[in-house]
């Protein structure tokens, strides 16, 4: 009987971790949740706008390798 009381107790236990995890929140049915936020096309142009023009070209290996090729002496 002690047995059997320890295995139930040791079950209850393991079960109850994955019980809470299936557990959801009552959500309403008749709205569905909107959590997107809304974008301003106008906004996001001027935005746009407002990043200015580099000059150059941007290289992501400049500090790997040299800007110019090694001249060879003759």
């Amino acid at each position: 009987m002690r047995i059997l009381v320890i295995a139930a107790a040791v079950m209850a236990l393991a079960i109850a971790p994955a019980q809470a995890q299936t557990r959801r929140p009552p959500n309403d049915a008749g709205k569905p949740a909107d959590n997107k936020p809304k974008v301003d096309e106008k906004a996001y142009k001027a935005a746009l706008e407002r990043i200015p023009e580099s000059k150059e070209k941007y290289d992501p290996w400049g500090g790997a390798r040299p800007t110019e090729p090694a001249k060879k002496p003759k």
